[in-house]
């Protein structure tokens, strides 16, 4: 389907009463909508599939009443209600219910990227083998500045997991090599990127408690997607997924439960989308 077409359909399609953000010239959809809820709303519509990709950051099921140390400060470990954890089982179910609708929107060659912490990652991996997902690569992502462990009883956490995996076994994946290989000056890339976590700049408009810095979004789909390809977040959080497909030339679809952070995406998203048009009038003034 091409871009075009694809706009044209979501726009014929997709319901507006609760969507946020739109722009439909460039293609980003945001909606403050239960995962669950909205996903089953498409699965309805697209039964064989419709995402190239889903980059899905779940809740890590650690606000548990601990400390860490944020700014040189001690603080609380409590993101949200959201992120209390109900017991390993029901963890687990839930991430199985949403894996497996995600399963069914990916195209069939699609591919999800996951990422966690230890509290969430391996049920994630489990879920994906129960529901015979092909698991491509784990990536270890190294944050060179992390907050140090104040117990001092535990090596200090300075990684999270993504994983990589296609729909099924007879996914015929796009994986960028020469991309990645270009960006790792001209070596194979391997399965350990040190990124740093997101800067200042990036919280200019507020922050996520688990926001991800753009260029570890952009590295993703630069790596398993090409321009005009269809990108989903079930847990959109501050949309810097969003973001990034902006950048890249690829269509967005997001969904967020908290208000308060669909507000902070709206600020980000339409900063960015700002700086989009400017550059693009200011190269088509040059042309």
């Amino acid at each position: 389907m091409s871009k075009s077409k694809l706009k044209t359909e979501f726009l014929n399609f997709l319901p507006h009463t609760n969507c946020s953000f739109e722009d439909n010239e460039l293609g980003v959809w945001l909606y403050q909508i239960n995962c669950i809820e909205f996903m089953d709303i498409l699965i309805k519509k697209y039964p064989d599939g419709l995402f190239d990709l889903i980059f899905a950051d779940p809740p890590y099921f650690l606000s548990n009443g601990g400390i860490t140390c944020h700014a040189g400060k001690i603080t609380k470990v409590d993101k949200g209600k959201w992120d209390k954890s109900k017991g390993v089982t029901q963890n687990h179910e839930f991430n199985l219910e949403w894996l497996s609708k995600c399963q069914k929107l990916l195209k069939k060659d699609g591919t999800i990227w996951v990422s966690g912490t230890h509290h969430v990652i391996f049920s994630v991996g489990f879920a994906m083998q129960q529901i015979r997902m092909k698991i491509l690569n784990d990536i270890s992502w190294e944050k060179p500045n992390p907050p140090p462990n104040l117990s001092c009883r535990y090596f200090t956490h300075s990684t999270e997991t993504l994983i990589w995996a296609a729909k099924n076994s007879s996914s015929k994946h796009c994986f960028n090599y020469k991309i990645m290989r270009k960006l790792n000056n001209g070596k194979q890339m391997k399965t350990v990127w040190s990124i740093p976590a997101s800067n200042g700049e990036e919280k200019k408009f507020g922050k996520h408690p688990t926001q991800k810095p753009i260029q570890l979004l952009e590295r993703i789909l630069l790596a398993s997607t090409n321009e005009g390809d269809l990108i989903f977040d079930p847990f959109s959080g501050s949309s810097t997924t969003a973001l990034a497909a902006i950048k890249l030339n690829r269509l967005f679809v997001g969904c967020e439960l908290e208000s308060e952070y669909i507000s902070l995406s709206i600020k980000r998203i339409q900063d960015s989308i700002s700086f989009k048009k400017k550059n693009l009038q200011l190269f088509g003034s040059m042309v």
